[in-house]
């Protein structure tokens, strides 16, 4: 009887391991593409001007878009196609004795007729402003009746395009392997049976140089399911990623992207420019700043995106407003949502280009990234809509040692980092569990005294509604065998995403507090703090109605977190809400490394007479 009790607590375990949290509808994920027909009416008309874009070099572009139908109706709407051909031409057969839908490519964008035209009914007239990024092919615009679930092509657009669709954008920068390293990734059309792609770079003022890129891309067949391998599959074009090697510390650079055809003509990008990562253990003043689940906005109001992720422009701004006062990102998990419609990780890394572009722009892997039944994930869900983590991994850049195994470590002068995968297994007797221990095992806390653990599942604490349900406070199993490796190396900070809200523990261990300070700690804390930072965008999450004891600070809005260490002594928590900017909580630690090297509860090794 005690077998078949434990057995069915163990079932019920890895049940919920399965549950989707859901955080809001992927908005392309509610129409019905593959249902449209052509209903093409003479009498209706849609029009968009210019159609030649980015003739100054811009990369993002206002279009405007006119319509007319006799036939309104308040489920009118607006498509936005890319490829601009989106005909049953592109689409591929199921079977031989199956025809291909009419159209089998969704929309990169879309909005209802009436968004800005409250009389479109009656009248039969509209018009939009709709904002388009270089996305490497043409586009067209469409005039649907029918709504979502039901659609019906009215009118068909002319064709609008950038002057050079292929040209090199949207660089992230990343940490190398070393610490005086810097990565940068790009996109581009430009395939390497078309040109050269390189990085020209060095010190700002100073003479420069030209480093290679390899270049990487993939196909629909690398996808793990739909929509990504269906009606969201876009072509990603070449993506791209130079080494910056050498480099000195806390030193200026510029850089341009640079492609050179076969014909000796040469592509350039706008000029950029980063500042070199101090070296583990520089004593000077060093700013991060910490968030999960942001997610992409629309400028333009489209996708219907205001009740998806209605924070993420307003995170976005702030940061690039703030820009000169922080050095690193950390986003860490459920990047953009693009939930397998591939067009959106382009639109996200144009709306994170002016940060990523200038300081290094780290990501951890989320349930939105990876998550894909009978893929090794360890959630067996479906929250990634068949990415099961090809884009993340692709699209940018981090020093792991297989991308594929997303956990990887990064120095940042007096800061050592662990980043975790909560998408793979972290328990004890594991790749990932032996990962984590060498990580902090090999920090010398002499040198670099604030030890950072990131991972974007809660494998901590914390109390928002879902995980108070599990009775938990966390993922179950999460804290179970990595609690001991917190303490043992005394990791000052845990951050975690994927409950969309701002949460800071007091330092605790084995769910008791180590200190009854809540803002100013002096000396050693004896446990690790634990901060939920997952508000960066996503639709928020609520919290249990019951506050645990360690709960010092929780909050359901939109935010991030500023880690600013002043020097090996001093170290500054501030969350600042998206809204404003403005700090809501903070805290302190002050210390010496005395402090460190002091014993905790299960800090040092046991001590008997005998020894």
């Amino acid at each position: 009887m005690k077998f078949l009790l434990n057995l069915f607590a163990v079932l019920c375990i890895f049940l919920s391991l399965e549950e989707v949290t859901s955080h809001g509808v992927q908005p392309l994920s509610t129409i019905a593409i593959e249902k449209a027909v052509f209903a093409l009416d003479s009498t209706a008309l849609i029009k968009a001007s210019p159609s030649v874009l980015g003739v100054d070099e811009k990369n993002k572009e206002w279009v405007s878009v006119e319509y007319s139908s006799s036939k309104p109706s308040i489920d009118d709407w607006i498509g936005v196609f890319s490829p601009a051909n989106f005909s049953s031409s592109t689409c591929l057969p199921e079977n031989p004795r199956v025809g291909p839908p009419y159209l089998c490519t969704a929309p990169i964008k879309y909005q209802f007729a009436n968004f800005s035209n409250s009389k479109y009914k009656d009248s039969g007239k509209g018009s939009l402003k709709l904002q388009l990024i270089n996305q490497r092919s043409d586009f067209s615009f469409v005039l649907f009746s029918g709504g979502v679930s039901n659609p019906k092509v009215v009118a068909v657009s002319n064709i609008v395009a950038f002057a050079n669709p292929n040209a090199p954008l949207y660089p992230r920068l990343a940490q190398g392997k070393t610490w005086n390293e810097m990565t940068v990734t790009w996109t581009s059309g430009y395939g390497i049976d078309l040109a050269e792609p390189f990085i020209e770079w060095g010190p700002k003022g100073g003479q420069k140089i030209r480093s290679l890129a390899v270049t990487l891309t993939f196909d629909r067949n690398s996808m793990c399911g739909a929509p990504a391998r269906t009606v969201g599959w876009r072509d990603p074009g070449f993506i791209h990623t130079s080494f910056l090697k050498e480099l000195w510390p806390n030193s200026p650079y510029t850089y341009k992207l640079g492609h050179k055809l076969l014909n000796g003509t040469y592509i350039w990008s706008g000029n950029y420019q980063f500042k070199a990562s101090p070296y583990p253990g520089q004593n000077s003043v060093q700013r991060v700043i910490i968030f999960g689940d942001m997610g992409k906005d629309e400028a333009d109001g489209s996708n219907e995106y205001n009740n998806f992720q209605r924070g993420s422009l307003n995170t976005t701004k702030q940061l690039i407003d703030d820009l000169k006062n922080y050095d690193i990102v950390f986003h860490i998990g459920d990047i953009c949502y693009a939930n397998g419609y591939l067009s959106q990780w382009d639109q996200f890394t144009s709306q994170v280009e002016p940060i990523a572009s200038r300081v290094p722009y780290m990501i951890a892997s989320g349930n939105h990234e990876r998550d894909w039944p009978g893929t090794g994930s360890f959630y067996g869900n479906m929250d990634s809509g068949g990415e099961c983590g090809v884009l993340a991994e692709t699209m940018f850049f981090v020093p792991a040692e297989n991308r594929a195994k997303f956990w990887y470590s990064t120095d940042y002068g007096m800061f050592r980092f662990c980043i975790a995968d909560t998408e793979h297994d972290w328990r004890e007797g594991t790749e990932q569990y032996k990962f984590i221990e060498h990580c902090l095992a090999s920090v010398d806390r002499q040198k670099q005294p604030w030890l950072i653990f990131i991972a974007h599942r809660v494998l901590g604490y914390s109390s928002t509604d879902f995980y108070a349900n599990e009775g938990s406070f966390a993922e179950p199993m999460g804290r179970d065998d990595l609690q001991k490796l917190w303490q043992k190396y005394k990791v000052d900070i845990a951050f975690y995403g994927h409950a969309h809200s701002y949460e800071r523990t007091c330092p605790i261990y084995q769910n008791i507090c180590t200190s009854n300070e809540k803002h100013y700690y002096k000396g050693s804390l004896n446990g690790t703090i634990h901060v939920v930072a997952g508000g960066g965008g996503a639709s928020l999450s609520d919290f249990s109605t019951f506050t645990p004891r360690w709960s010092l600070f929780r909050d359901s809005d939109y935010g991030f977190v500023k880690l600013t260490a002043f020097d090996h002594s001093n170290l500054l928590l501030e969350y600042k809400k998206s809204s404003n900017g403005e700090v809501y909580d903070s805290l302190r630690i002050s210390r010496d490394y005395r402090d460190i090297l002091g014993c905790a509860v299960d800090s040092c090794p046991s001590v008997t007479l005998a020894s």
